[in-house]
């Protein structure tokens, strides 16, 4: 374990306390890490800015013992069209069955009330977690032992430090942590002007349930169900047209009207204007500061993934960091941090461009039959990219990554079983750190001398999956009741699959099954 003597306050310092810094705050909380968070702002931000969460999302809420309180404040989402203002429907996505242990697959949430409920779940980690409301960053400095910071409470300028191994920025597109540490920003921020309108609901209106994209080269328009009897529409500003045309309820109504909703539907509960960046940090590392969500990446809303790919990267970063102090970890594996996260942004980030696309009528119809079509010859069974299963395609991984492989997937949750009869989802009963799983056959026969000493060094458990028509014969054995796991792993032809943590493949019988290079 590395040296928790007194020079350190707390192990991380998180500087935002949004999504993204509750997330990363949770992660390590949980595992047994000290942290401090520091939040500029004494209450949550008013304005609901994300709108969805899906599977993935919520199997991190699941893995960090929130989900089902999540899930009390959130509702399902039942389907993505975009239509023409002449009723023509352009493309649709249902959402199909999950196969992470989640039902529904997609859900709609009202931002302030979600992230409410998250805070409300951290603070019961208060022996690991504290966070300093009304206090902005005012300077980061670092050494090779760890970092300091500086804050300053906005009510008294009362100027405090703190002194952490390692720490995280969260804190948001206009980041001054981004600016201390001198780190650049590349991309466009664009020139399009939209208002974002949120609704009270007073009455049902049909298909209100579906997320609907109104399709048009002038006034294309997000129309959304959110939680807690919200809606918001979001529709870009003509030419001409300024914030102070739309500075009052009375100017803002004629635009709601124009969509066929008047007071007898909603109410007027606030409204902001908007530009879509499509922009990313050049690094997202200064030795010891870590950037995370807005503060390293901003993507346009069309794809739902901006406030989600915070929240990722916080739970890539958290368990790591986690496992790295602990000293259960080499401090190498911090690397992968960006390395496995940077790629599944910008995929989110392109799909986002190529939605708006859609919704702003500048697709062809060439671009348009492509995100509907469905390869040939595919071993992985086809969804569009916007309701994939997560796949990772960098990082700690062995082996080749394309469609026919199952390295840099993520495994499914079915139900399985104890060989004692507990039954649950696997995450629930699969032990919490890595893990070599076989099909029906134990793992380690499959392993040199060699490659045994190295997984045991990274306290892996060994676990022999059976089929729910055979009897187990050990006790650390598991059943694939859901049928969920054997079918998938056959699909790849893999008998023996390495687990991370966070439930992503690592390696294969096929390709090898050595302990993945840090390099």
């Amino acid at each position: 374990m590395q040296d928790a003597s007194p020079q350190y306050d707390t192990d991380v310092v998180i500087i935002g306390y949004g999504p993204t810094g509750i997330i990363s705050a949770l992660t390590l909380a949980k595992n047994g890490i000290k942290v401090t968070a520091l939040e500029r702002e004494k209450s949550i931000y008013p304005r609901a800015r994300a709108v969805t969460v899906n599977d993935w999302t919520m199997r991190i809420f699941q893995d960090l013992g929130v989900d089902q309180d999540v899930t009390r404040v959130i509702e399902p989402q039942r389907a993505l069209r975009w239509l023409t203002y002449g009723g023509q429907e352009v493309m649709r996505v249902e959402h199909p069955h999950s196969t992470l242990g989640i039902t529904p697959r997609f859900f709609n949430i009202y931002q302030p009330i979600m992230e409410s409920k998250l805070r409300e779940c951290a603070a019961k980690y208060q022996d690991h977690l504290q966070v300093n409301y009304g206090e902005e960053v005012a300077n980061i400095e670092q050494d090779e032992h760890g970092v300091t910071v500086t804050s300053r409470c906005v009510d008294t300028g009362v100027i405090k430090t703190i002194r952490a191994k390692y720490a995280i920025a969260a804190d948001g597109g206009s980041s001054p942590s981004r600016s201390m540490l001198d780190i650049q920003m590349q991309g466009d921020t664009l020139e399009q002007v939209w208002i974002v309108i949120d609704c009270r609901v007073k009455r049902w209106w049909p298909d209100r349930d579906l997320l609907t994209f109104w399709t048009d080269k002038e006034r294309p328009v997000v129309d959304i169900a959110l939680s807690a009897g919200n809606h918001r529409w979001e529709i870009p500003l003509k030419p001409g047209e300024t914030a102070e045309d739309f500075d009052s309820n009375e100017k803002v109504w004629p635009l709601l009207k124009a969509l066929g909703h008047d007071e007898k539907d909603i109410e007027i509960h606030q409204w902001a204007f908007y530009r879509h960046h499509v922009r990313m940090a050049e690094t997202w590392r200064s030795d010891r500061v870590f950037l995370a969500g807005d503060a390293c990446h901003l993507m346009p809303p069309w794809a739902g993934a901006g406030m989600q790919s915070g929240m990722r990267d916080g739970y890539n970063l958290g368990w790591k960091l986690a496992k790295v102090i602990h000293g259960e970890l080499p401090e190498a594996w911090l690397d992968t941090y960006e390395t496995e996260r940077r790629p599944n942004v910008e995929f989110f980030t392109n799909l986002a461009v190529g939605l708006g696309r859609v919704i702003k009528q500048e697709a062809t119809e060439e671009e348009i039959a492509a995100m509907n079509a469905v390869p040939e010859n595919t071993v992985t069974p086809h969804e569009p990219a916007l309701i994939s299963p997560p796949v990772m395609v960098a990082g700690w991984l062995r082996g080749e990554i394309a469609d026919a492989s199952i390295v840099g997937r993520m495994v499914p949750q079915p139900i399985i079983g104890t060989a004692m009869g507990k039954i649950g989802r696997l995450d629930e009963i699969l032990n919490k750190g890595f893990v070599l799983l076989g099909a029906d056959c134990d793992p380690r026969s499959f392993l040199t001398e060699q490659e045994k000493v190295d997984w045991d060094a990274l306290n892996t458990s060994y676990i022999t999956l059976r089929p729910k028509d055979k009897h187990t014969e050990d006790a650390d054995e598991l059943v694939d009741i859901g049928q969920g796991i054997l079918p998938w792993m056959e699909r790849y032809g893999a008998k023996v699959i390495a687990i991370r943590p966070d439930k992503f493949v690592a390696a294969n019988d096929v390709h090898g099954l050595a302990v993945p290079s840090l390099n």
